[in-house]
């Protein structure tokens, strides 16, 4: 029986390649930055522009109007952050646009799409273009890092534990607070180390290929994960709520960790604020 996903698969691992060879063109170059939401939340016109060949390539592929996408530009221009029962590309064209924009870290310059039938994720692709390691991973067939296969920790053990997180763009001093608290309280479990990489998808890859138990964010969108919840999970991860429940795509919140163990721990120490759904209604 022929296989009804592997065509989209494939094509979305070509067309990870071909945007990350446009990322790569424009790293070259001088960069344009302006301020999106706040001062610490960059978008470059690589991101416009990167999303938009995205976009264009599955459309002309599978049919002007036989998927849906969700992509983060899109979203910042008013487009519905919605998952309908047709097929849905949820893309992040640059994952990481701080580390993009100063020239640092290239690995974590990523370009990830995903799709989901029914709410349910199919497949998810992670390319770090500048390293150039390509994760992967389809429901049911596995996570790889190129064609090797990947697998999350097997550590138990969480003071002998890397625990992963980021800052978020939300620099209200309440939240802050509780940001930073919840990041001192890990730290004195103890844990044997809390780092961060600047994007949430190159996080999610960590757990995924063992090089940390967990990663945690309270203020995430679904474009910045969605890629790598099928990969932490098709390795042998786990993904919870940070208040312990299932997890949600749409709200913002998620741990993902090696084992259950390592998560629940986590979750004791986090302090959960408020953050808007990505599938709330607009305010009018």
């Amino acid at each position: 029986m022929e296989d009804p996903w592997q065509k989209a698969y494939d094509f979305a691992v070509a067309v990870a390649r071909k945007a990350g060879a446009e990322i790569r063109k424009a790293g070259e170059s001088e960069i344009r930055v302006m301020t999106k939401s706040s001062t610490v939340d960059l978008v470059t016109k690589t991101d416009e522009r990167v999303e938009k060949i995205i976009i264009s390539s599955l459309k002309e592929e599978f049919g002007e109007d036989a998927h849906c996408f969700i992509g983060e530009e899109s979203v910042a221009k008013g487009e519905p952050c919605v998952l309908s029962d047709k097929p849905t590309w949820i893309i992040d064209p640059v994952d990481g646009t701080t580390n993009f924009k100063t020239k640092k870290n290239f690995s974590f310059e990523l370009l990830k799409d995903d799709l989901f039938k029914l709410s349910f994720v199919e497949f998810g692709v992670v390319y770090s273009c500048l390293e150039d390691k390509m994760y992967k991973a389809r429901k049911g067939k596995g996570a790889f890092c190129d064609d090797e296969p990947i697998q999350v920790s097997d550590m138990k053990d969480i003071n002998k534990s890397i625990i992963i997180s980021e800052h978020g763009t939300d620099r209200s001093p309440e939240k802050v607070t509780k940001i930073f608290s919840t990041m001192q309280k890990i730290l004195c479990i103890p844990v044997h180390g809390l780092r961060g990489s600047g994007t949430a998808a190159t996080n999610m890859c960590l757990v995924a290929t063992g090089a940390v138990e967990a990663f945690f964010e309270i203020g995430i969108h679904c474009w910045d994960i969605a890629a790598g919840v099928i990969i932490v999970k098709e390795a042998g991860g786990i993904l919870l709520d940070v208040d312990g429940g299932p997890f949600d795509l749409m709200s913002r919140r998620m741990v993902s960790a090696n084992n259950e163990l390592i998560a629940k721990r986590i979750i004791k120490e986090i302090e959960i604020f408020p953050v808007g759904r990505d599938d709330a209604p607009a305010e009018k």
